[in-house]
C-alpha cells in the first residue's frame, strides 16, 4: 500500500503496478519510452511496455522476488518525473 500512496496514478494488479501515460502524439510517446529505457538500463530493472500510438502502458514487477520491491518504486518515481508538469 505504501507503493500506491507514493504513486497514486499507478494501479496495483496482483504482483505488478501499472500506469498508462497519454501523450500528444506518437513521437512524444516514443520520446518517453526512450527515457524509460535508459532509466531501466541504469537500474537493471526492465518494465513491460505496451505502446499504442500516443499511449504507453508500463507494468512493473520484480519477477525474481515474485512481488513489488524498491526497484519498482524507484522506476515508477523516475517515470512519473519524466511527465511531471505535463499532466495528462
Amino acid at each position: 500500500m505504501a507503493l500506491v500512496a507514493g504513486h497514486p496514478d499507478w494501479e496495483i494488479e496482483s504482483d505488478t503496478m501499472a500506469r498508462t501515460f497519454v501523450f500528444a502524439d506518437f513521437g512524444a510517446a516514443m520520446g518517453f519510452v526512450t527515457k524509460v529505457a535508459l532509466a531501466a538500463e541504469r537500474l537493471d530493472h526492465h518494465p513491460d511496455i505496451d505502446i499504442r500510438w500516443n499511449k504507453v502502458t508500463l507494468r512493473l514487477s520484480t519477477h525474481s522476488a515474485g512481488t513489488l520491491t524498491g526497484l519498482d518504486r524507484t522506476l515508477a518515481a523516475a517515470c512519473d518525473g519524466f511527465v511531471a508538469g505535463d499532466r495528462e
